[in-house]
């Protein structure tokens, strides 16, 4: 799925387990082309970008990771690993192994979803490392709680149920996890059927039938309504902001176009002159599958080589 990507494996923790992140990676680098980092969301792994790399090839150098608790990477069990700082960490720590201890350590990010959530607290936190970020679908997470109404609640239930304790949520995917992800992928796409790549579907399917996996996907969202919004608070508090360019594209026929302002949540945690722009494009929620090849075109008018 990923022709020119090499598999790669980074330990990015030893304390308090050990934490491995499984990804893809140009191999060899090629040192005249600008490095973009790409992350996935719920309740996927590095695959959704299957149909966006080849697009991409030779024009980045491209890392492609499944975060911590999806895919083929580690799935510690404490809510605290689920922090998006400490998965921001791990970012940092695979980026750190693949750009090496010399030369420009500086890379840019496009995410998806959970993973756009990762790459928020990423920019807060290592503002020197990231370049430019685009984020897919999603506003901050903390306004995006505090605004809840009904019309999120109902579309975006899963924010709701997935955070109940261990192990509710937990037992009542597991009983159907095929029909789970039929039923909540199929309602939050805007195209047919055909959406995902057949051997990428079932990788979903594969990861939400896994008991560590499903409890990880599960601790995720319970971090997103516990601990991230106590850093994403102490952020604002401390004008803690996004300090690169950021571009923001949503689906037109998602839960961002009808709930938010997209933009002015954005610009509200974002430093001010800090250029930050975007606007809904003709998708569902799932926009790296569901439209590749306009996605790749913005990447490559976004992504420039500074």
């Amino acid at each position: 799925m990923f022709p020119g990507l090499t598999p790669f494996t980074v330990q990015t923790e030893t304390s308090p387990g050990v934490v491995s992140i499984y990804g893809l990676k140009t191999d060899p680098p090629i040192p005249s082309l600008p490095t973009l980092l790409l992350l996935h969301g719920f309740p996927q792994n590095h695959r959704i970008w299957s149909r966006v790399a080849g697009l991409l090839a030779g024009r980045y150098n491209l890392v492609i990771i499944d975060l911590r608790g999806y895919g083929a990477s580690s799935k510690p069990s404490s809510l605290a690993a689920y922090a998006k700082s400490a998965m921001a960490r791990d970012c940092i720590a695979v980026m750190d192994a693949v750009l090496g201890p010399d030369g420009d350590r500086r890379f840019s990010v496009c995410a998806h979803d959970r993973g756009a959530r990762v790459a928020h607290k990423l920019c807060v936190d290592h503002p020197a490392r990231v370049q430019r970020v685009m984020l897919l679908d999603i506003c901050p997470t903390l306004a995006m709680y505090a605004q809840t109404g009904l019309a999120f609640a109902t579309a975006y239930f899963h924010w709701f149920f997935l955070i109940q304790p261990a192990p509710l949520p937990e037992t009542l995917v597991a009983a159907k996890p095929r029909e789970f992800a039929q039923r909540f992928m199929g309602a939050r796409q805007a195209q047919g059927a055909q959406v995902f790549d057949e051997a990428a579907f079932e990788s979903y399917v594969g990861g939400l039938a896994d008991e560590e996996t499903l409890h990880a996907m599960c601790q995720d969202y319970r971090a997103s309504a516990t601990l991230d919004l106590e850093e994403a608070r102490a952020d604002i508090a401390e004008g803690r902001l996004i300090r690169c360019p950021l571009r923001v594209f949503w689906g037109k026929h998602g839960v961002i176009e009808e709930c938010f302002d997209a933009i002015k949540e954005w610009r509200a945690v974002t430093e001010e002159g800090v250029v930050v722009d975007g606007h809904s494009v003709d998708s569902g929620h799932y926009i790296p599958e569901q439209i590749p090849d306009l996605l790749a075109s913005k990447i490559i008018d976004f992504f420039v080589e500074e």
